[in-house]
């Protein structure tokens, strides 16, 4: 109502309409349901294509008359149609790199959709103001063109299907002009690998359908798309992937591999029946950077000694935990890609395989079809290896298996899911581990957390609050002074936190408004040392983070992620964030 107040305000000063029909207006705007343009064009107060050109000044845009407009069809398809009828809007012309885009409304949602498609052909975008008549007519160009192509499309989903099957790499090189759904679902897929997103949700709400993209740990949302195009998207997600069209009544899991930008990359699809349709997840696997080494990951000093010592030994368990996407997989890797030698023969369970390690024996879990991460561990004994790596501990039947494969002279390396180092021993007894066996077997205990770094290119100088400073101090005064100077070089004692300098996220085109760009690893580790071994064995009730301490040097989660804020890599917010979470 406030915007119809407005624009009734700027034809009066424009002197478009006399006084008597202001007043006839006034009257009826108190109305929700009056809509202005159209009482102004019954009553033939003005001309349709003048009242848009007063509009198109309203906006501060330029008008267009497309009454009469022919367009082309390689500018008409850059927008598919149900996107031009949703949003109201047509590309009308397009040269060179420039596309020319008329809508009725301004609307945030549809500058959202039109440069988000042309931000993947670096085209620059003019936007004009079109009559709801001129739009009408360009619209009906769209069933002219969808009766000459639709049987087309028909052929060209069939060989996208062969052409996937044969050529992955030729998937997002296809001329996608002609198929506004491949299209859409290209571009989508593009963007995200090309904003290092692990993980692509797209989602039905009641009007929309939401794409977001999980950068650095953190769900943004990218593009709204029409509510009428998500089902087609899904389908053409699951053609991709080989899964069955028909299925929309049960869960289903597929993969696609596609080379993005001379990438390799691996997509693990996840579709999930919703009340009336579907949600699809994709997993984002890059294998074109290879693995990580832990110091690259940011690990500190004490946490390299501990796994480096770790997988020097001939048998035993060593285990990573932390809850979901906190990395556990990619340190297993590192570690793996230290261990791989030309004298040791390794193998692996992994669900899915996230990395392909040349040299390595890796085996993907196949619940299905009956092969769990237990019966292949089973067979896996039989493979002769030195080390095994099983993905993750899941269950009992598990969990016996690798304490029995570590117990037969075998290095074993997996996963658990638990919040910090130590509470990895009580999950495990949890499971009915016997503990003189979990003491005879487990060697070495690396818990984390992935937090985000910061962004050296908007990040701002500050001070730390009274608070802030105190709570690290607390944090540190635990540590050895001696080793916190090997970290922190200029630090004389922990009273000079008080005046160190740190900084705050702002956000820049860098970090696309973030303030924090690429993540790094804060994480503890246990070695499960004799003395300690001897307490799980006898499941002793002091067994706790300060018998741990008299035994090694322990640097916990919080504080590695303090002396990570004061070395001005991180900030306190998100190390609290990853943690507290």
């Amino acid at each position: 109502m406030q915007k119809q107040k407005s624009f009734l305000s700027f034809l009066q000063d424009k002197q478009a309409l006399n006084s008597e029909q202001i007043n006839k207006i006034k009257e009826k705007i108190q109305d929700k349901k009056f809509d202005l343009e159209s009482f102004i064009i019954k009553e033939k107060l003005l001309d349709e294509e003048k009242l848009t050109e007063y509009k198109a000044e309203f906006h501060n845009l330029p008008y267009i008359n497309l009454v009469d407009f022919n367009i082309k069809e390689d500018a008409l398809n850059f927008l598919p149609s149900e996107i031009a009828k949703n949003y109201k809007m047509v590309c009308f012309e397009r040269k060179s790199k420039k596309i020319k885009v008329a809508l009725v409304e301004p609307n945030f949602k549809a500058f959202e959709a039109v440069n988000f498609l042309a931000m993947d052909e670096s085209l620059s975008v003019e936007y004009y103001i079109v009559s709801k008549s001129g739009l009408n007519k360009t619209l009906k160009q769209y069933q002219r063109i969808e009766e000459e192509v639709s049987s087309a499309l028909e052929v060209k989903a069939q060989e996208d299907d062969l052409e996937l099957s044969e050529k992955p790499e030729d998937i997002l090189e296809e001329n996608i002009s002609s198929a506004p759904i491949s299209r859409i679902v290209s571009v989508v897929i593009r963007h995200a690998v090309e904003a290092k997103a692990s993980d692509i949700h797209i989602e039905p709400l009641d009007k929309e359908s939401r794409v977001r993209y999980r950068v650095d740990g953190v769900l943004h949302t990218s593009l709204t798309l029409p509510r009428a195009v998500h089902n087609a998207v899904i389908a053409r997600i699951k053609v991709l992937a080989k899964l069955k069209l028909d299925e929309t009544r049960v869960p289903q899991d597929g993969r696609i591999r596609l080379v993005v930008n001379k990438s390799d990359v691996d997509f693990r699809i996840s579709t999930m029946p919703l009340s009336n349709t579907e949600k699809v997840v994709m997993r984002i696997l890059d294998t074109s950077e290879g693995t990580p080494s832990l110091k690259d990951l940011g690990f500190n000093k004490v946490n390299l000694k501990v796994l480096e010592e770790g997988i020097k030994k001939t048998r035993g368990i060593l285990l990573s935990t932390g809850p979901t996407g906190s990395g556990k997989t990619t340190t297993l890797y590192s570690l793996l890609n230290i261990l791989n030698q030309e004298d040791v023969n390794i193998s692996t369970l992994e669900d899915p395989i996230e990395y392909e390690v040349k040299g390595v024996n890796q085996s993907q879990v196949r619940s299905k079809i009956g092969f769990s991460f237990a019966n292949g561990l089973r067979s896996i004994l039989r493979q002769d290896p030195d080390v095994i790596m099983v993905g993750e501990i899941r269950d009992e039947e598990t969990a016996e298996l690798a304490i029995h494969a570590a117990l037969t002279g075998h290095l074993v390396l997996s996963t658990l899911h638990t919040n910090d180092s130590l509470g990895a021993i009580f999950r495990l007894m949890d499971m009915k581990i016997e503990p003189f066996l979990l003491a005879s077997t487990l060697r070495t205990i690396v818990a984390q957390r992935l937090a985000r770094k910061i962004c050296k290119a908007c990040r701002q100088e500050r001070k730390y609050t009274k608070d802030e400073a105190d709570k690290i101090i607390k944090d540190l005064s635990t540590l050895d002074i001696e080793y916190l100077k090997e970290e922190l070089p200029h630090l004389n004692s922990l009273e000079n936190i008080r005046d160190w300098k740190t900084y705050k996220a702002v956000g820049c085109s860098r970090c696309e408004d973030t303030g924090y760009a690429s993540r790094m690893a804060i994480g503890e580790t246990i070695n499960v040392v004799e003395s300690l071994s001897e307490m799980i064995s006898e499941k002793s009730n002091d067994l706790n983070l300060e018998a741990v301490k008299k035994t090694q040097r322990f640097v916990s989660l919080y504080q590695d992620g303090s002396i990570k804020v004061l070395k001005g890599t991180t900030t306190l917010e998100e190390v609290l964030r990853v943690i507290e979470s």
